[in-house]
C-alpha cells in the first residue's frame, strides 16, 4: 500500500508520460493482463486509456486490473488510469517515504 505522498509523487512522474494502452470493447481479458504485467515490470508506471465502449469506467478498469495483477491504482481521472508496481528485477523509481 502507497501513502498518500508517494501517490502524490507518482501522479507528478504519469503527468508527464502518454497512455501505452487503450482497453476497448473486448474487455479486460489475460493477454492484456500479460501486457499490462510485462510493461509494469519494464516501466513500473504506466497510463492507459479507456474508451466508452469498454462498458467500464476508469475507477472500475483501475481496480479489476490492480485486483487480477497486484499492482496500485494510482489515478483515475477521466478515462485514464494510472498505475504502478515495483518492479521485481531493477527498481528505477524511488518513492519517497
Amino acid at each position: 500500500m502507497i501513502t498518500s505522498k508517494q501517490r502524490s509523487y507518482l501522479r507528478s512522474l504519469a503527468n508527464t508520460i502518454d497512455p501505452i494502452f487503450q482497453l476497448g470493447k473486448n474487455g479486460i481479458e489475460e493477454s492484456f493482463l500479460k501486457q499490462i504485467e510485462d510493461a509494469l515490470e519494464a516501466r513500473e508506471l504506466i497510463k492507459i486509456t479507456v474508451l466508452n465502449n469498454s462498458g467500464l469506467g476508469a475507477r472500475e478498469a483501475s481496480d479489476a486490473i490492480c485486483e487480477a495483477i497486484g499492482c496500485e491504482g494510482v489515478q483515475a481521472i477521466g478515462n485514464k488510469v494510472v498505475l504502478y508496481k515495483k518492479s521485481s528485477k531493477k527498481p528505477k523509481i524511488e518513492l519517497p517515504e
